[in-house]
């Protein structure tokens, strides 16, 4: 039995032993988990692929955020690498099952409590998994596929209850459930504690070569011009406001935009968008109407209408951002 380390005894370590293909069913799951380890394999092997089956949204649903996080990841930032889809006939799935192949044959299996998300594979919960025969877990996997739909399916909204991400953590009603329309709900941030963070220096003033400027300072190697990040000062990174570092959160913006983020540098200081730096760079500057890797100043937050951004707190893993004027 494996109790502990299970995120490296079984996501990382069979990559090092050749494994090439993870299929996965989980009755519960997360876009930030699938992004953390995925890019993590991927430095191992960069050919690693993940399929992902979500077993119990055909009786809880899911929420907006999660939903929204993995079609882009299908779609763009793991497309070709990661495929999810979801549980929405027969009985809801409850089980946590992993199968690792190698070249198309199955290699290793896992069965046990730890569902495909950061607390189920952190180091704050006590999760104990087995191994299993591998040919069994896969064809496990098989059978449940045959009652999910894709994430990215053309009519996932109508088979599946997805939820705003405040409804979905709170108490769910009908009034929360989003159908046929994933865009992101009006922003509503009442009753949830929030930190705001502000672009300028303890001067008043926007740094040039960090922050939303990082990628202009002069370094041996060029960095992406729109690559960014959001300071956090020690009052802020000292609390426990956000996850720790090297734990991934979703942010639902207040104009629908969904990033997916983590904390960075010394002392976590610093939020980025670890998938691809640009996103966080590229996001603000659109919000701003700068061209693509344009050098940001004060003025140009000055002329938006403000020159910081709150943060609202859905619970550990989901953020609100506010950047409305």
């Amino acid at each position: 039995m494996l109790s502990e380390s299970l995120f490296e005894e079984i996501l990382i370590d069979p990559v090092k032993s050749g494994s090439n293909q993870l299929f996965i069913v989980s009755g519960y799951a997360t876009a930030t988990m699938a992004v953390k380890h995925i890019f993590k394999a991927k430095q191992i092997n960069n050919n690693v692929k993940v399929d992902l089956v979500v077993g119990m949204t055909s009786n809880d649903g899911l929420s907006l955020s999660n939903h929204i996080g993995f079609k882009k990841l299908v779609e763009t930032d793991l497309q070709g690498a990661f495929r999810c889809s979801y549980v929405y006939q027969g009985f809801p799935v409850h089980a946590k099952v992993y199968c690792w192949l190698k070249d198309g044959s199955p290699v290793s299996g896992f069965i046990g409590s730890a569902n495909y998300t950061q607390s189920g594979f952190g180091e704050k919960r006590r999760e104990a998994m087995s191994t299993i025969d591998p040919a069994v877990s896969l064809r496990y996997f098989k059978e449940i596929e045959k009652d999910t739909i894709y994430c990215n399916h053309d009519d996932v909204e109508n088979r599946i209850k997805i939820y705003s991400d405040k409804g979905f953590y709170g108490k769910k009603k009908e009034s929360d459930r989003i159908v046929g329309d994933v865009s992101v709900p009006a922003f509503d941030s009442q009753g949830l504690e929030f930190k705001t963070l502000s672009f300028l220096d303890n001067k008043g003033d926007l740094p040039q070569i960090s922050g939303l400027n990082w990628a202009h300072r002069k370094e041996k190697y060029k960095r992406e011009l729109n690559q960014a990040y959001i300071r956090l000062t020690a009052e802020i990174y000292r609390s426990d406001f956000f996850p720790e570092r090297g734990i991934h959160f979703t942010i639902q913006t207040d104009d629908g935009k969904i990033l997916i983020a983590t904390r960075a540098q010394q002392s976590g200081k610093a939020i980025h968008t670890p998938a691809n730096n640009s996103l966080m760079g590229e996001y603000f500057r659109n919000r701003l109407g700068l061209p693509s890797g344009a050098l940001v100043s004060k003025k140009d937050l000055e002329s938006y209408g403000r020159t910081d951004v709150t943060f609202y707190k859905i619970e550990d893993e989901t953020y609100l951002m506010d950047f409305s004027v």
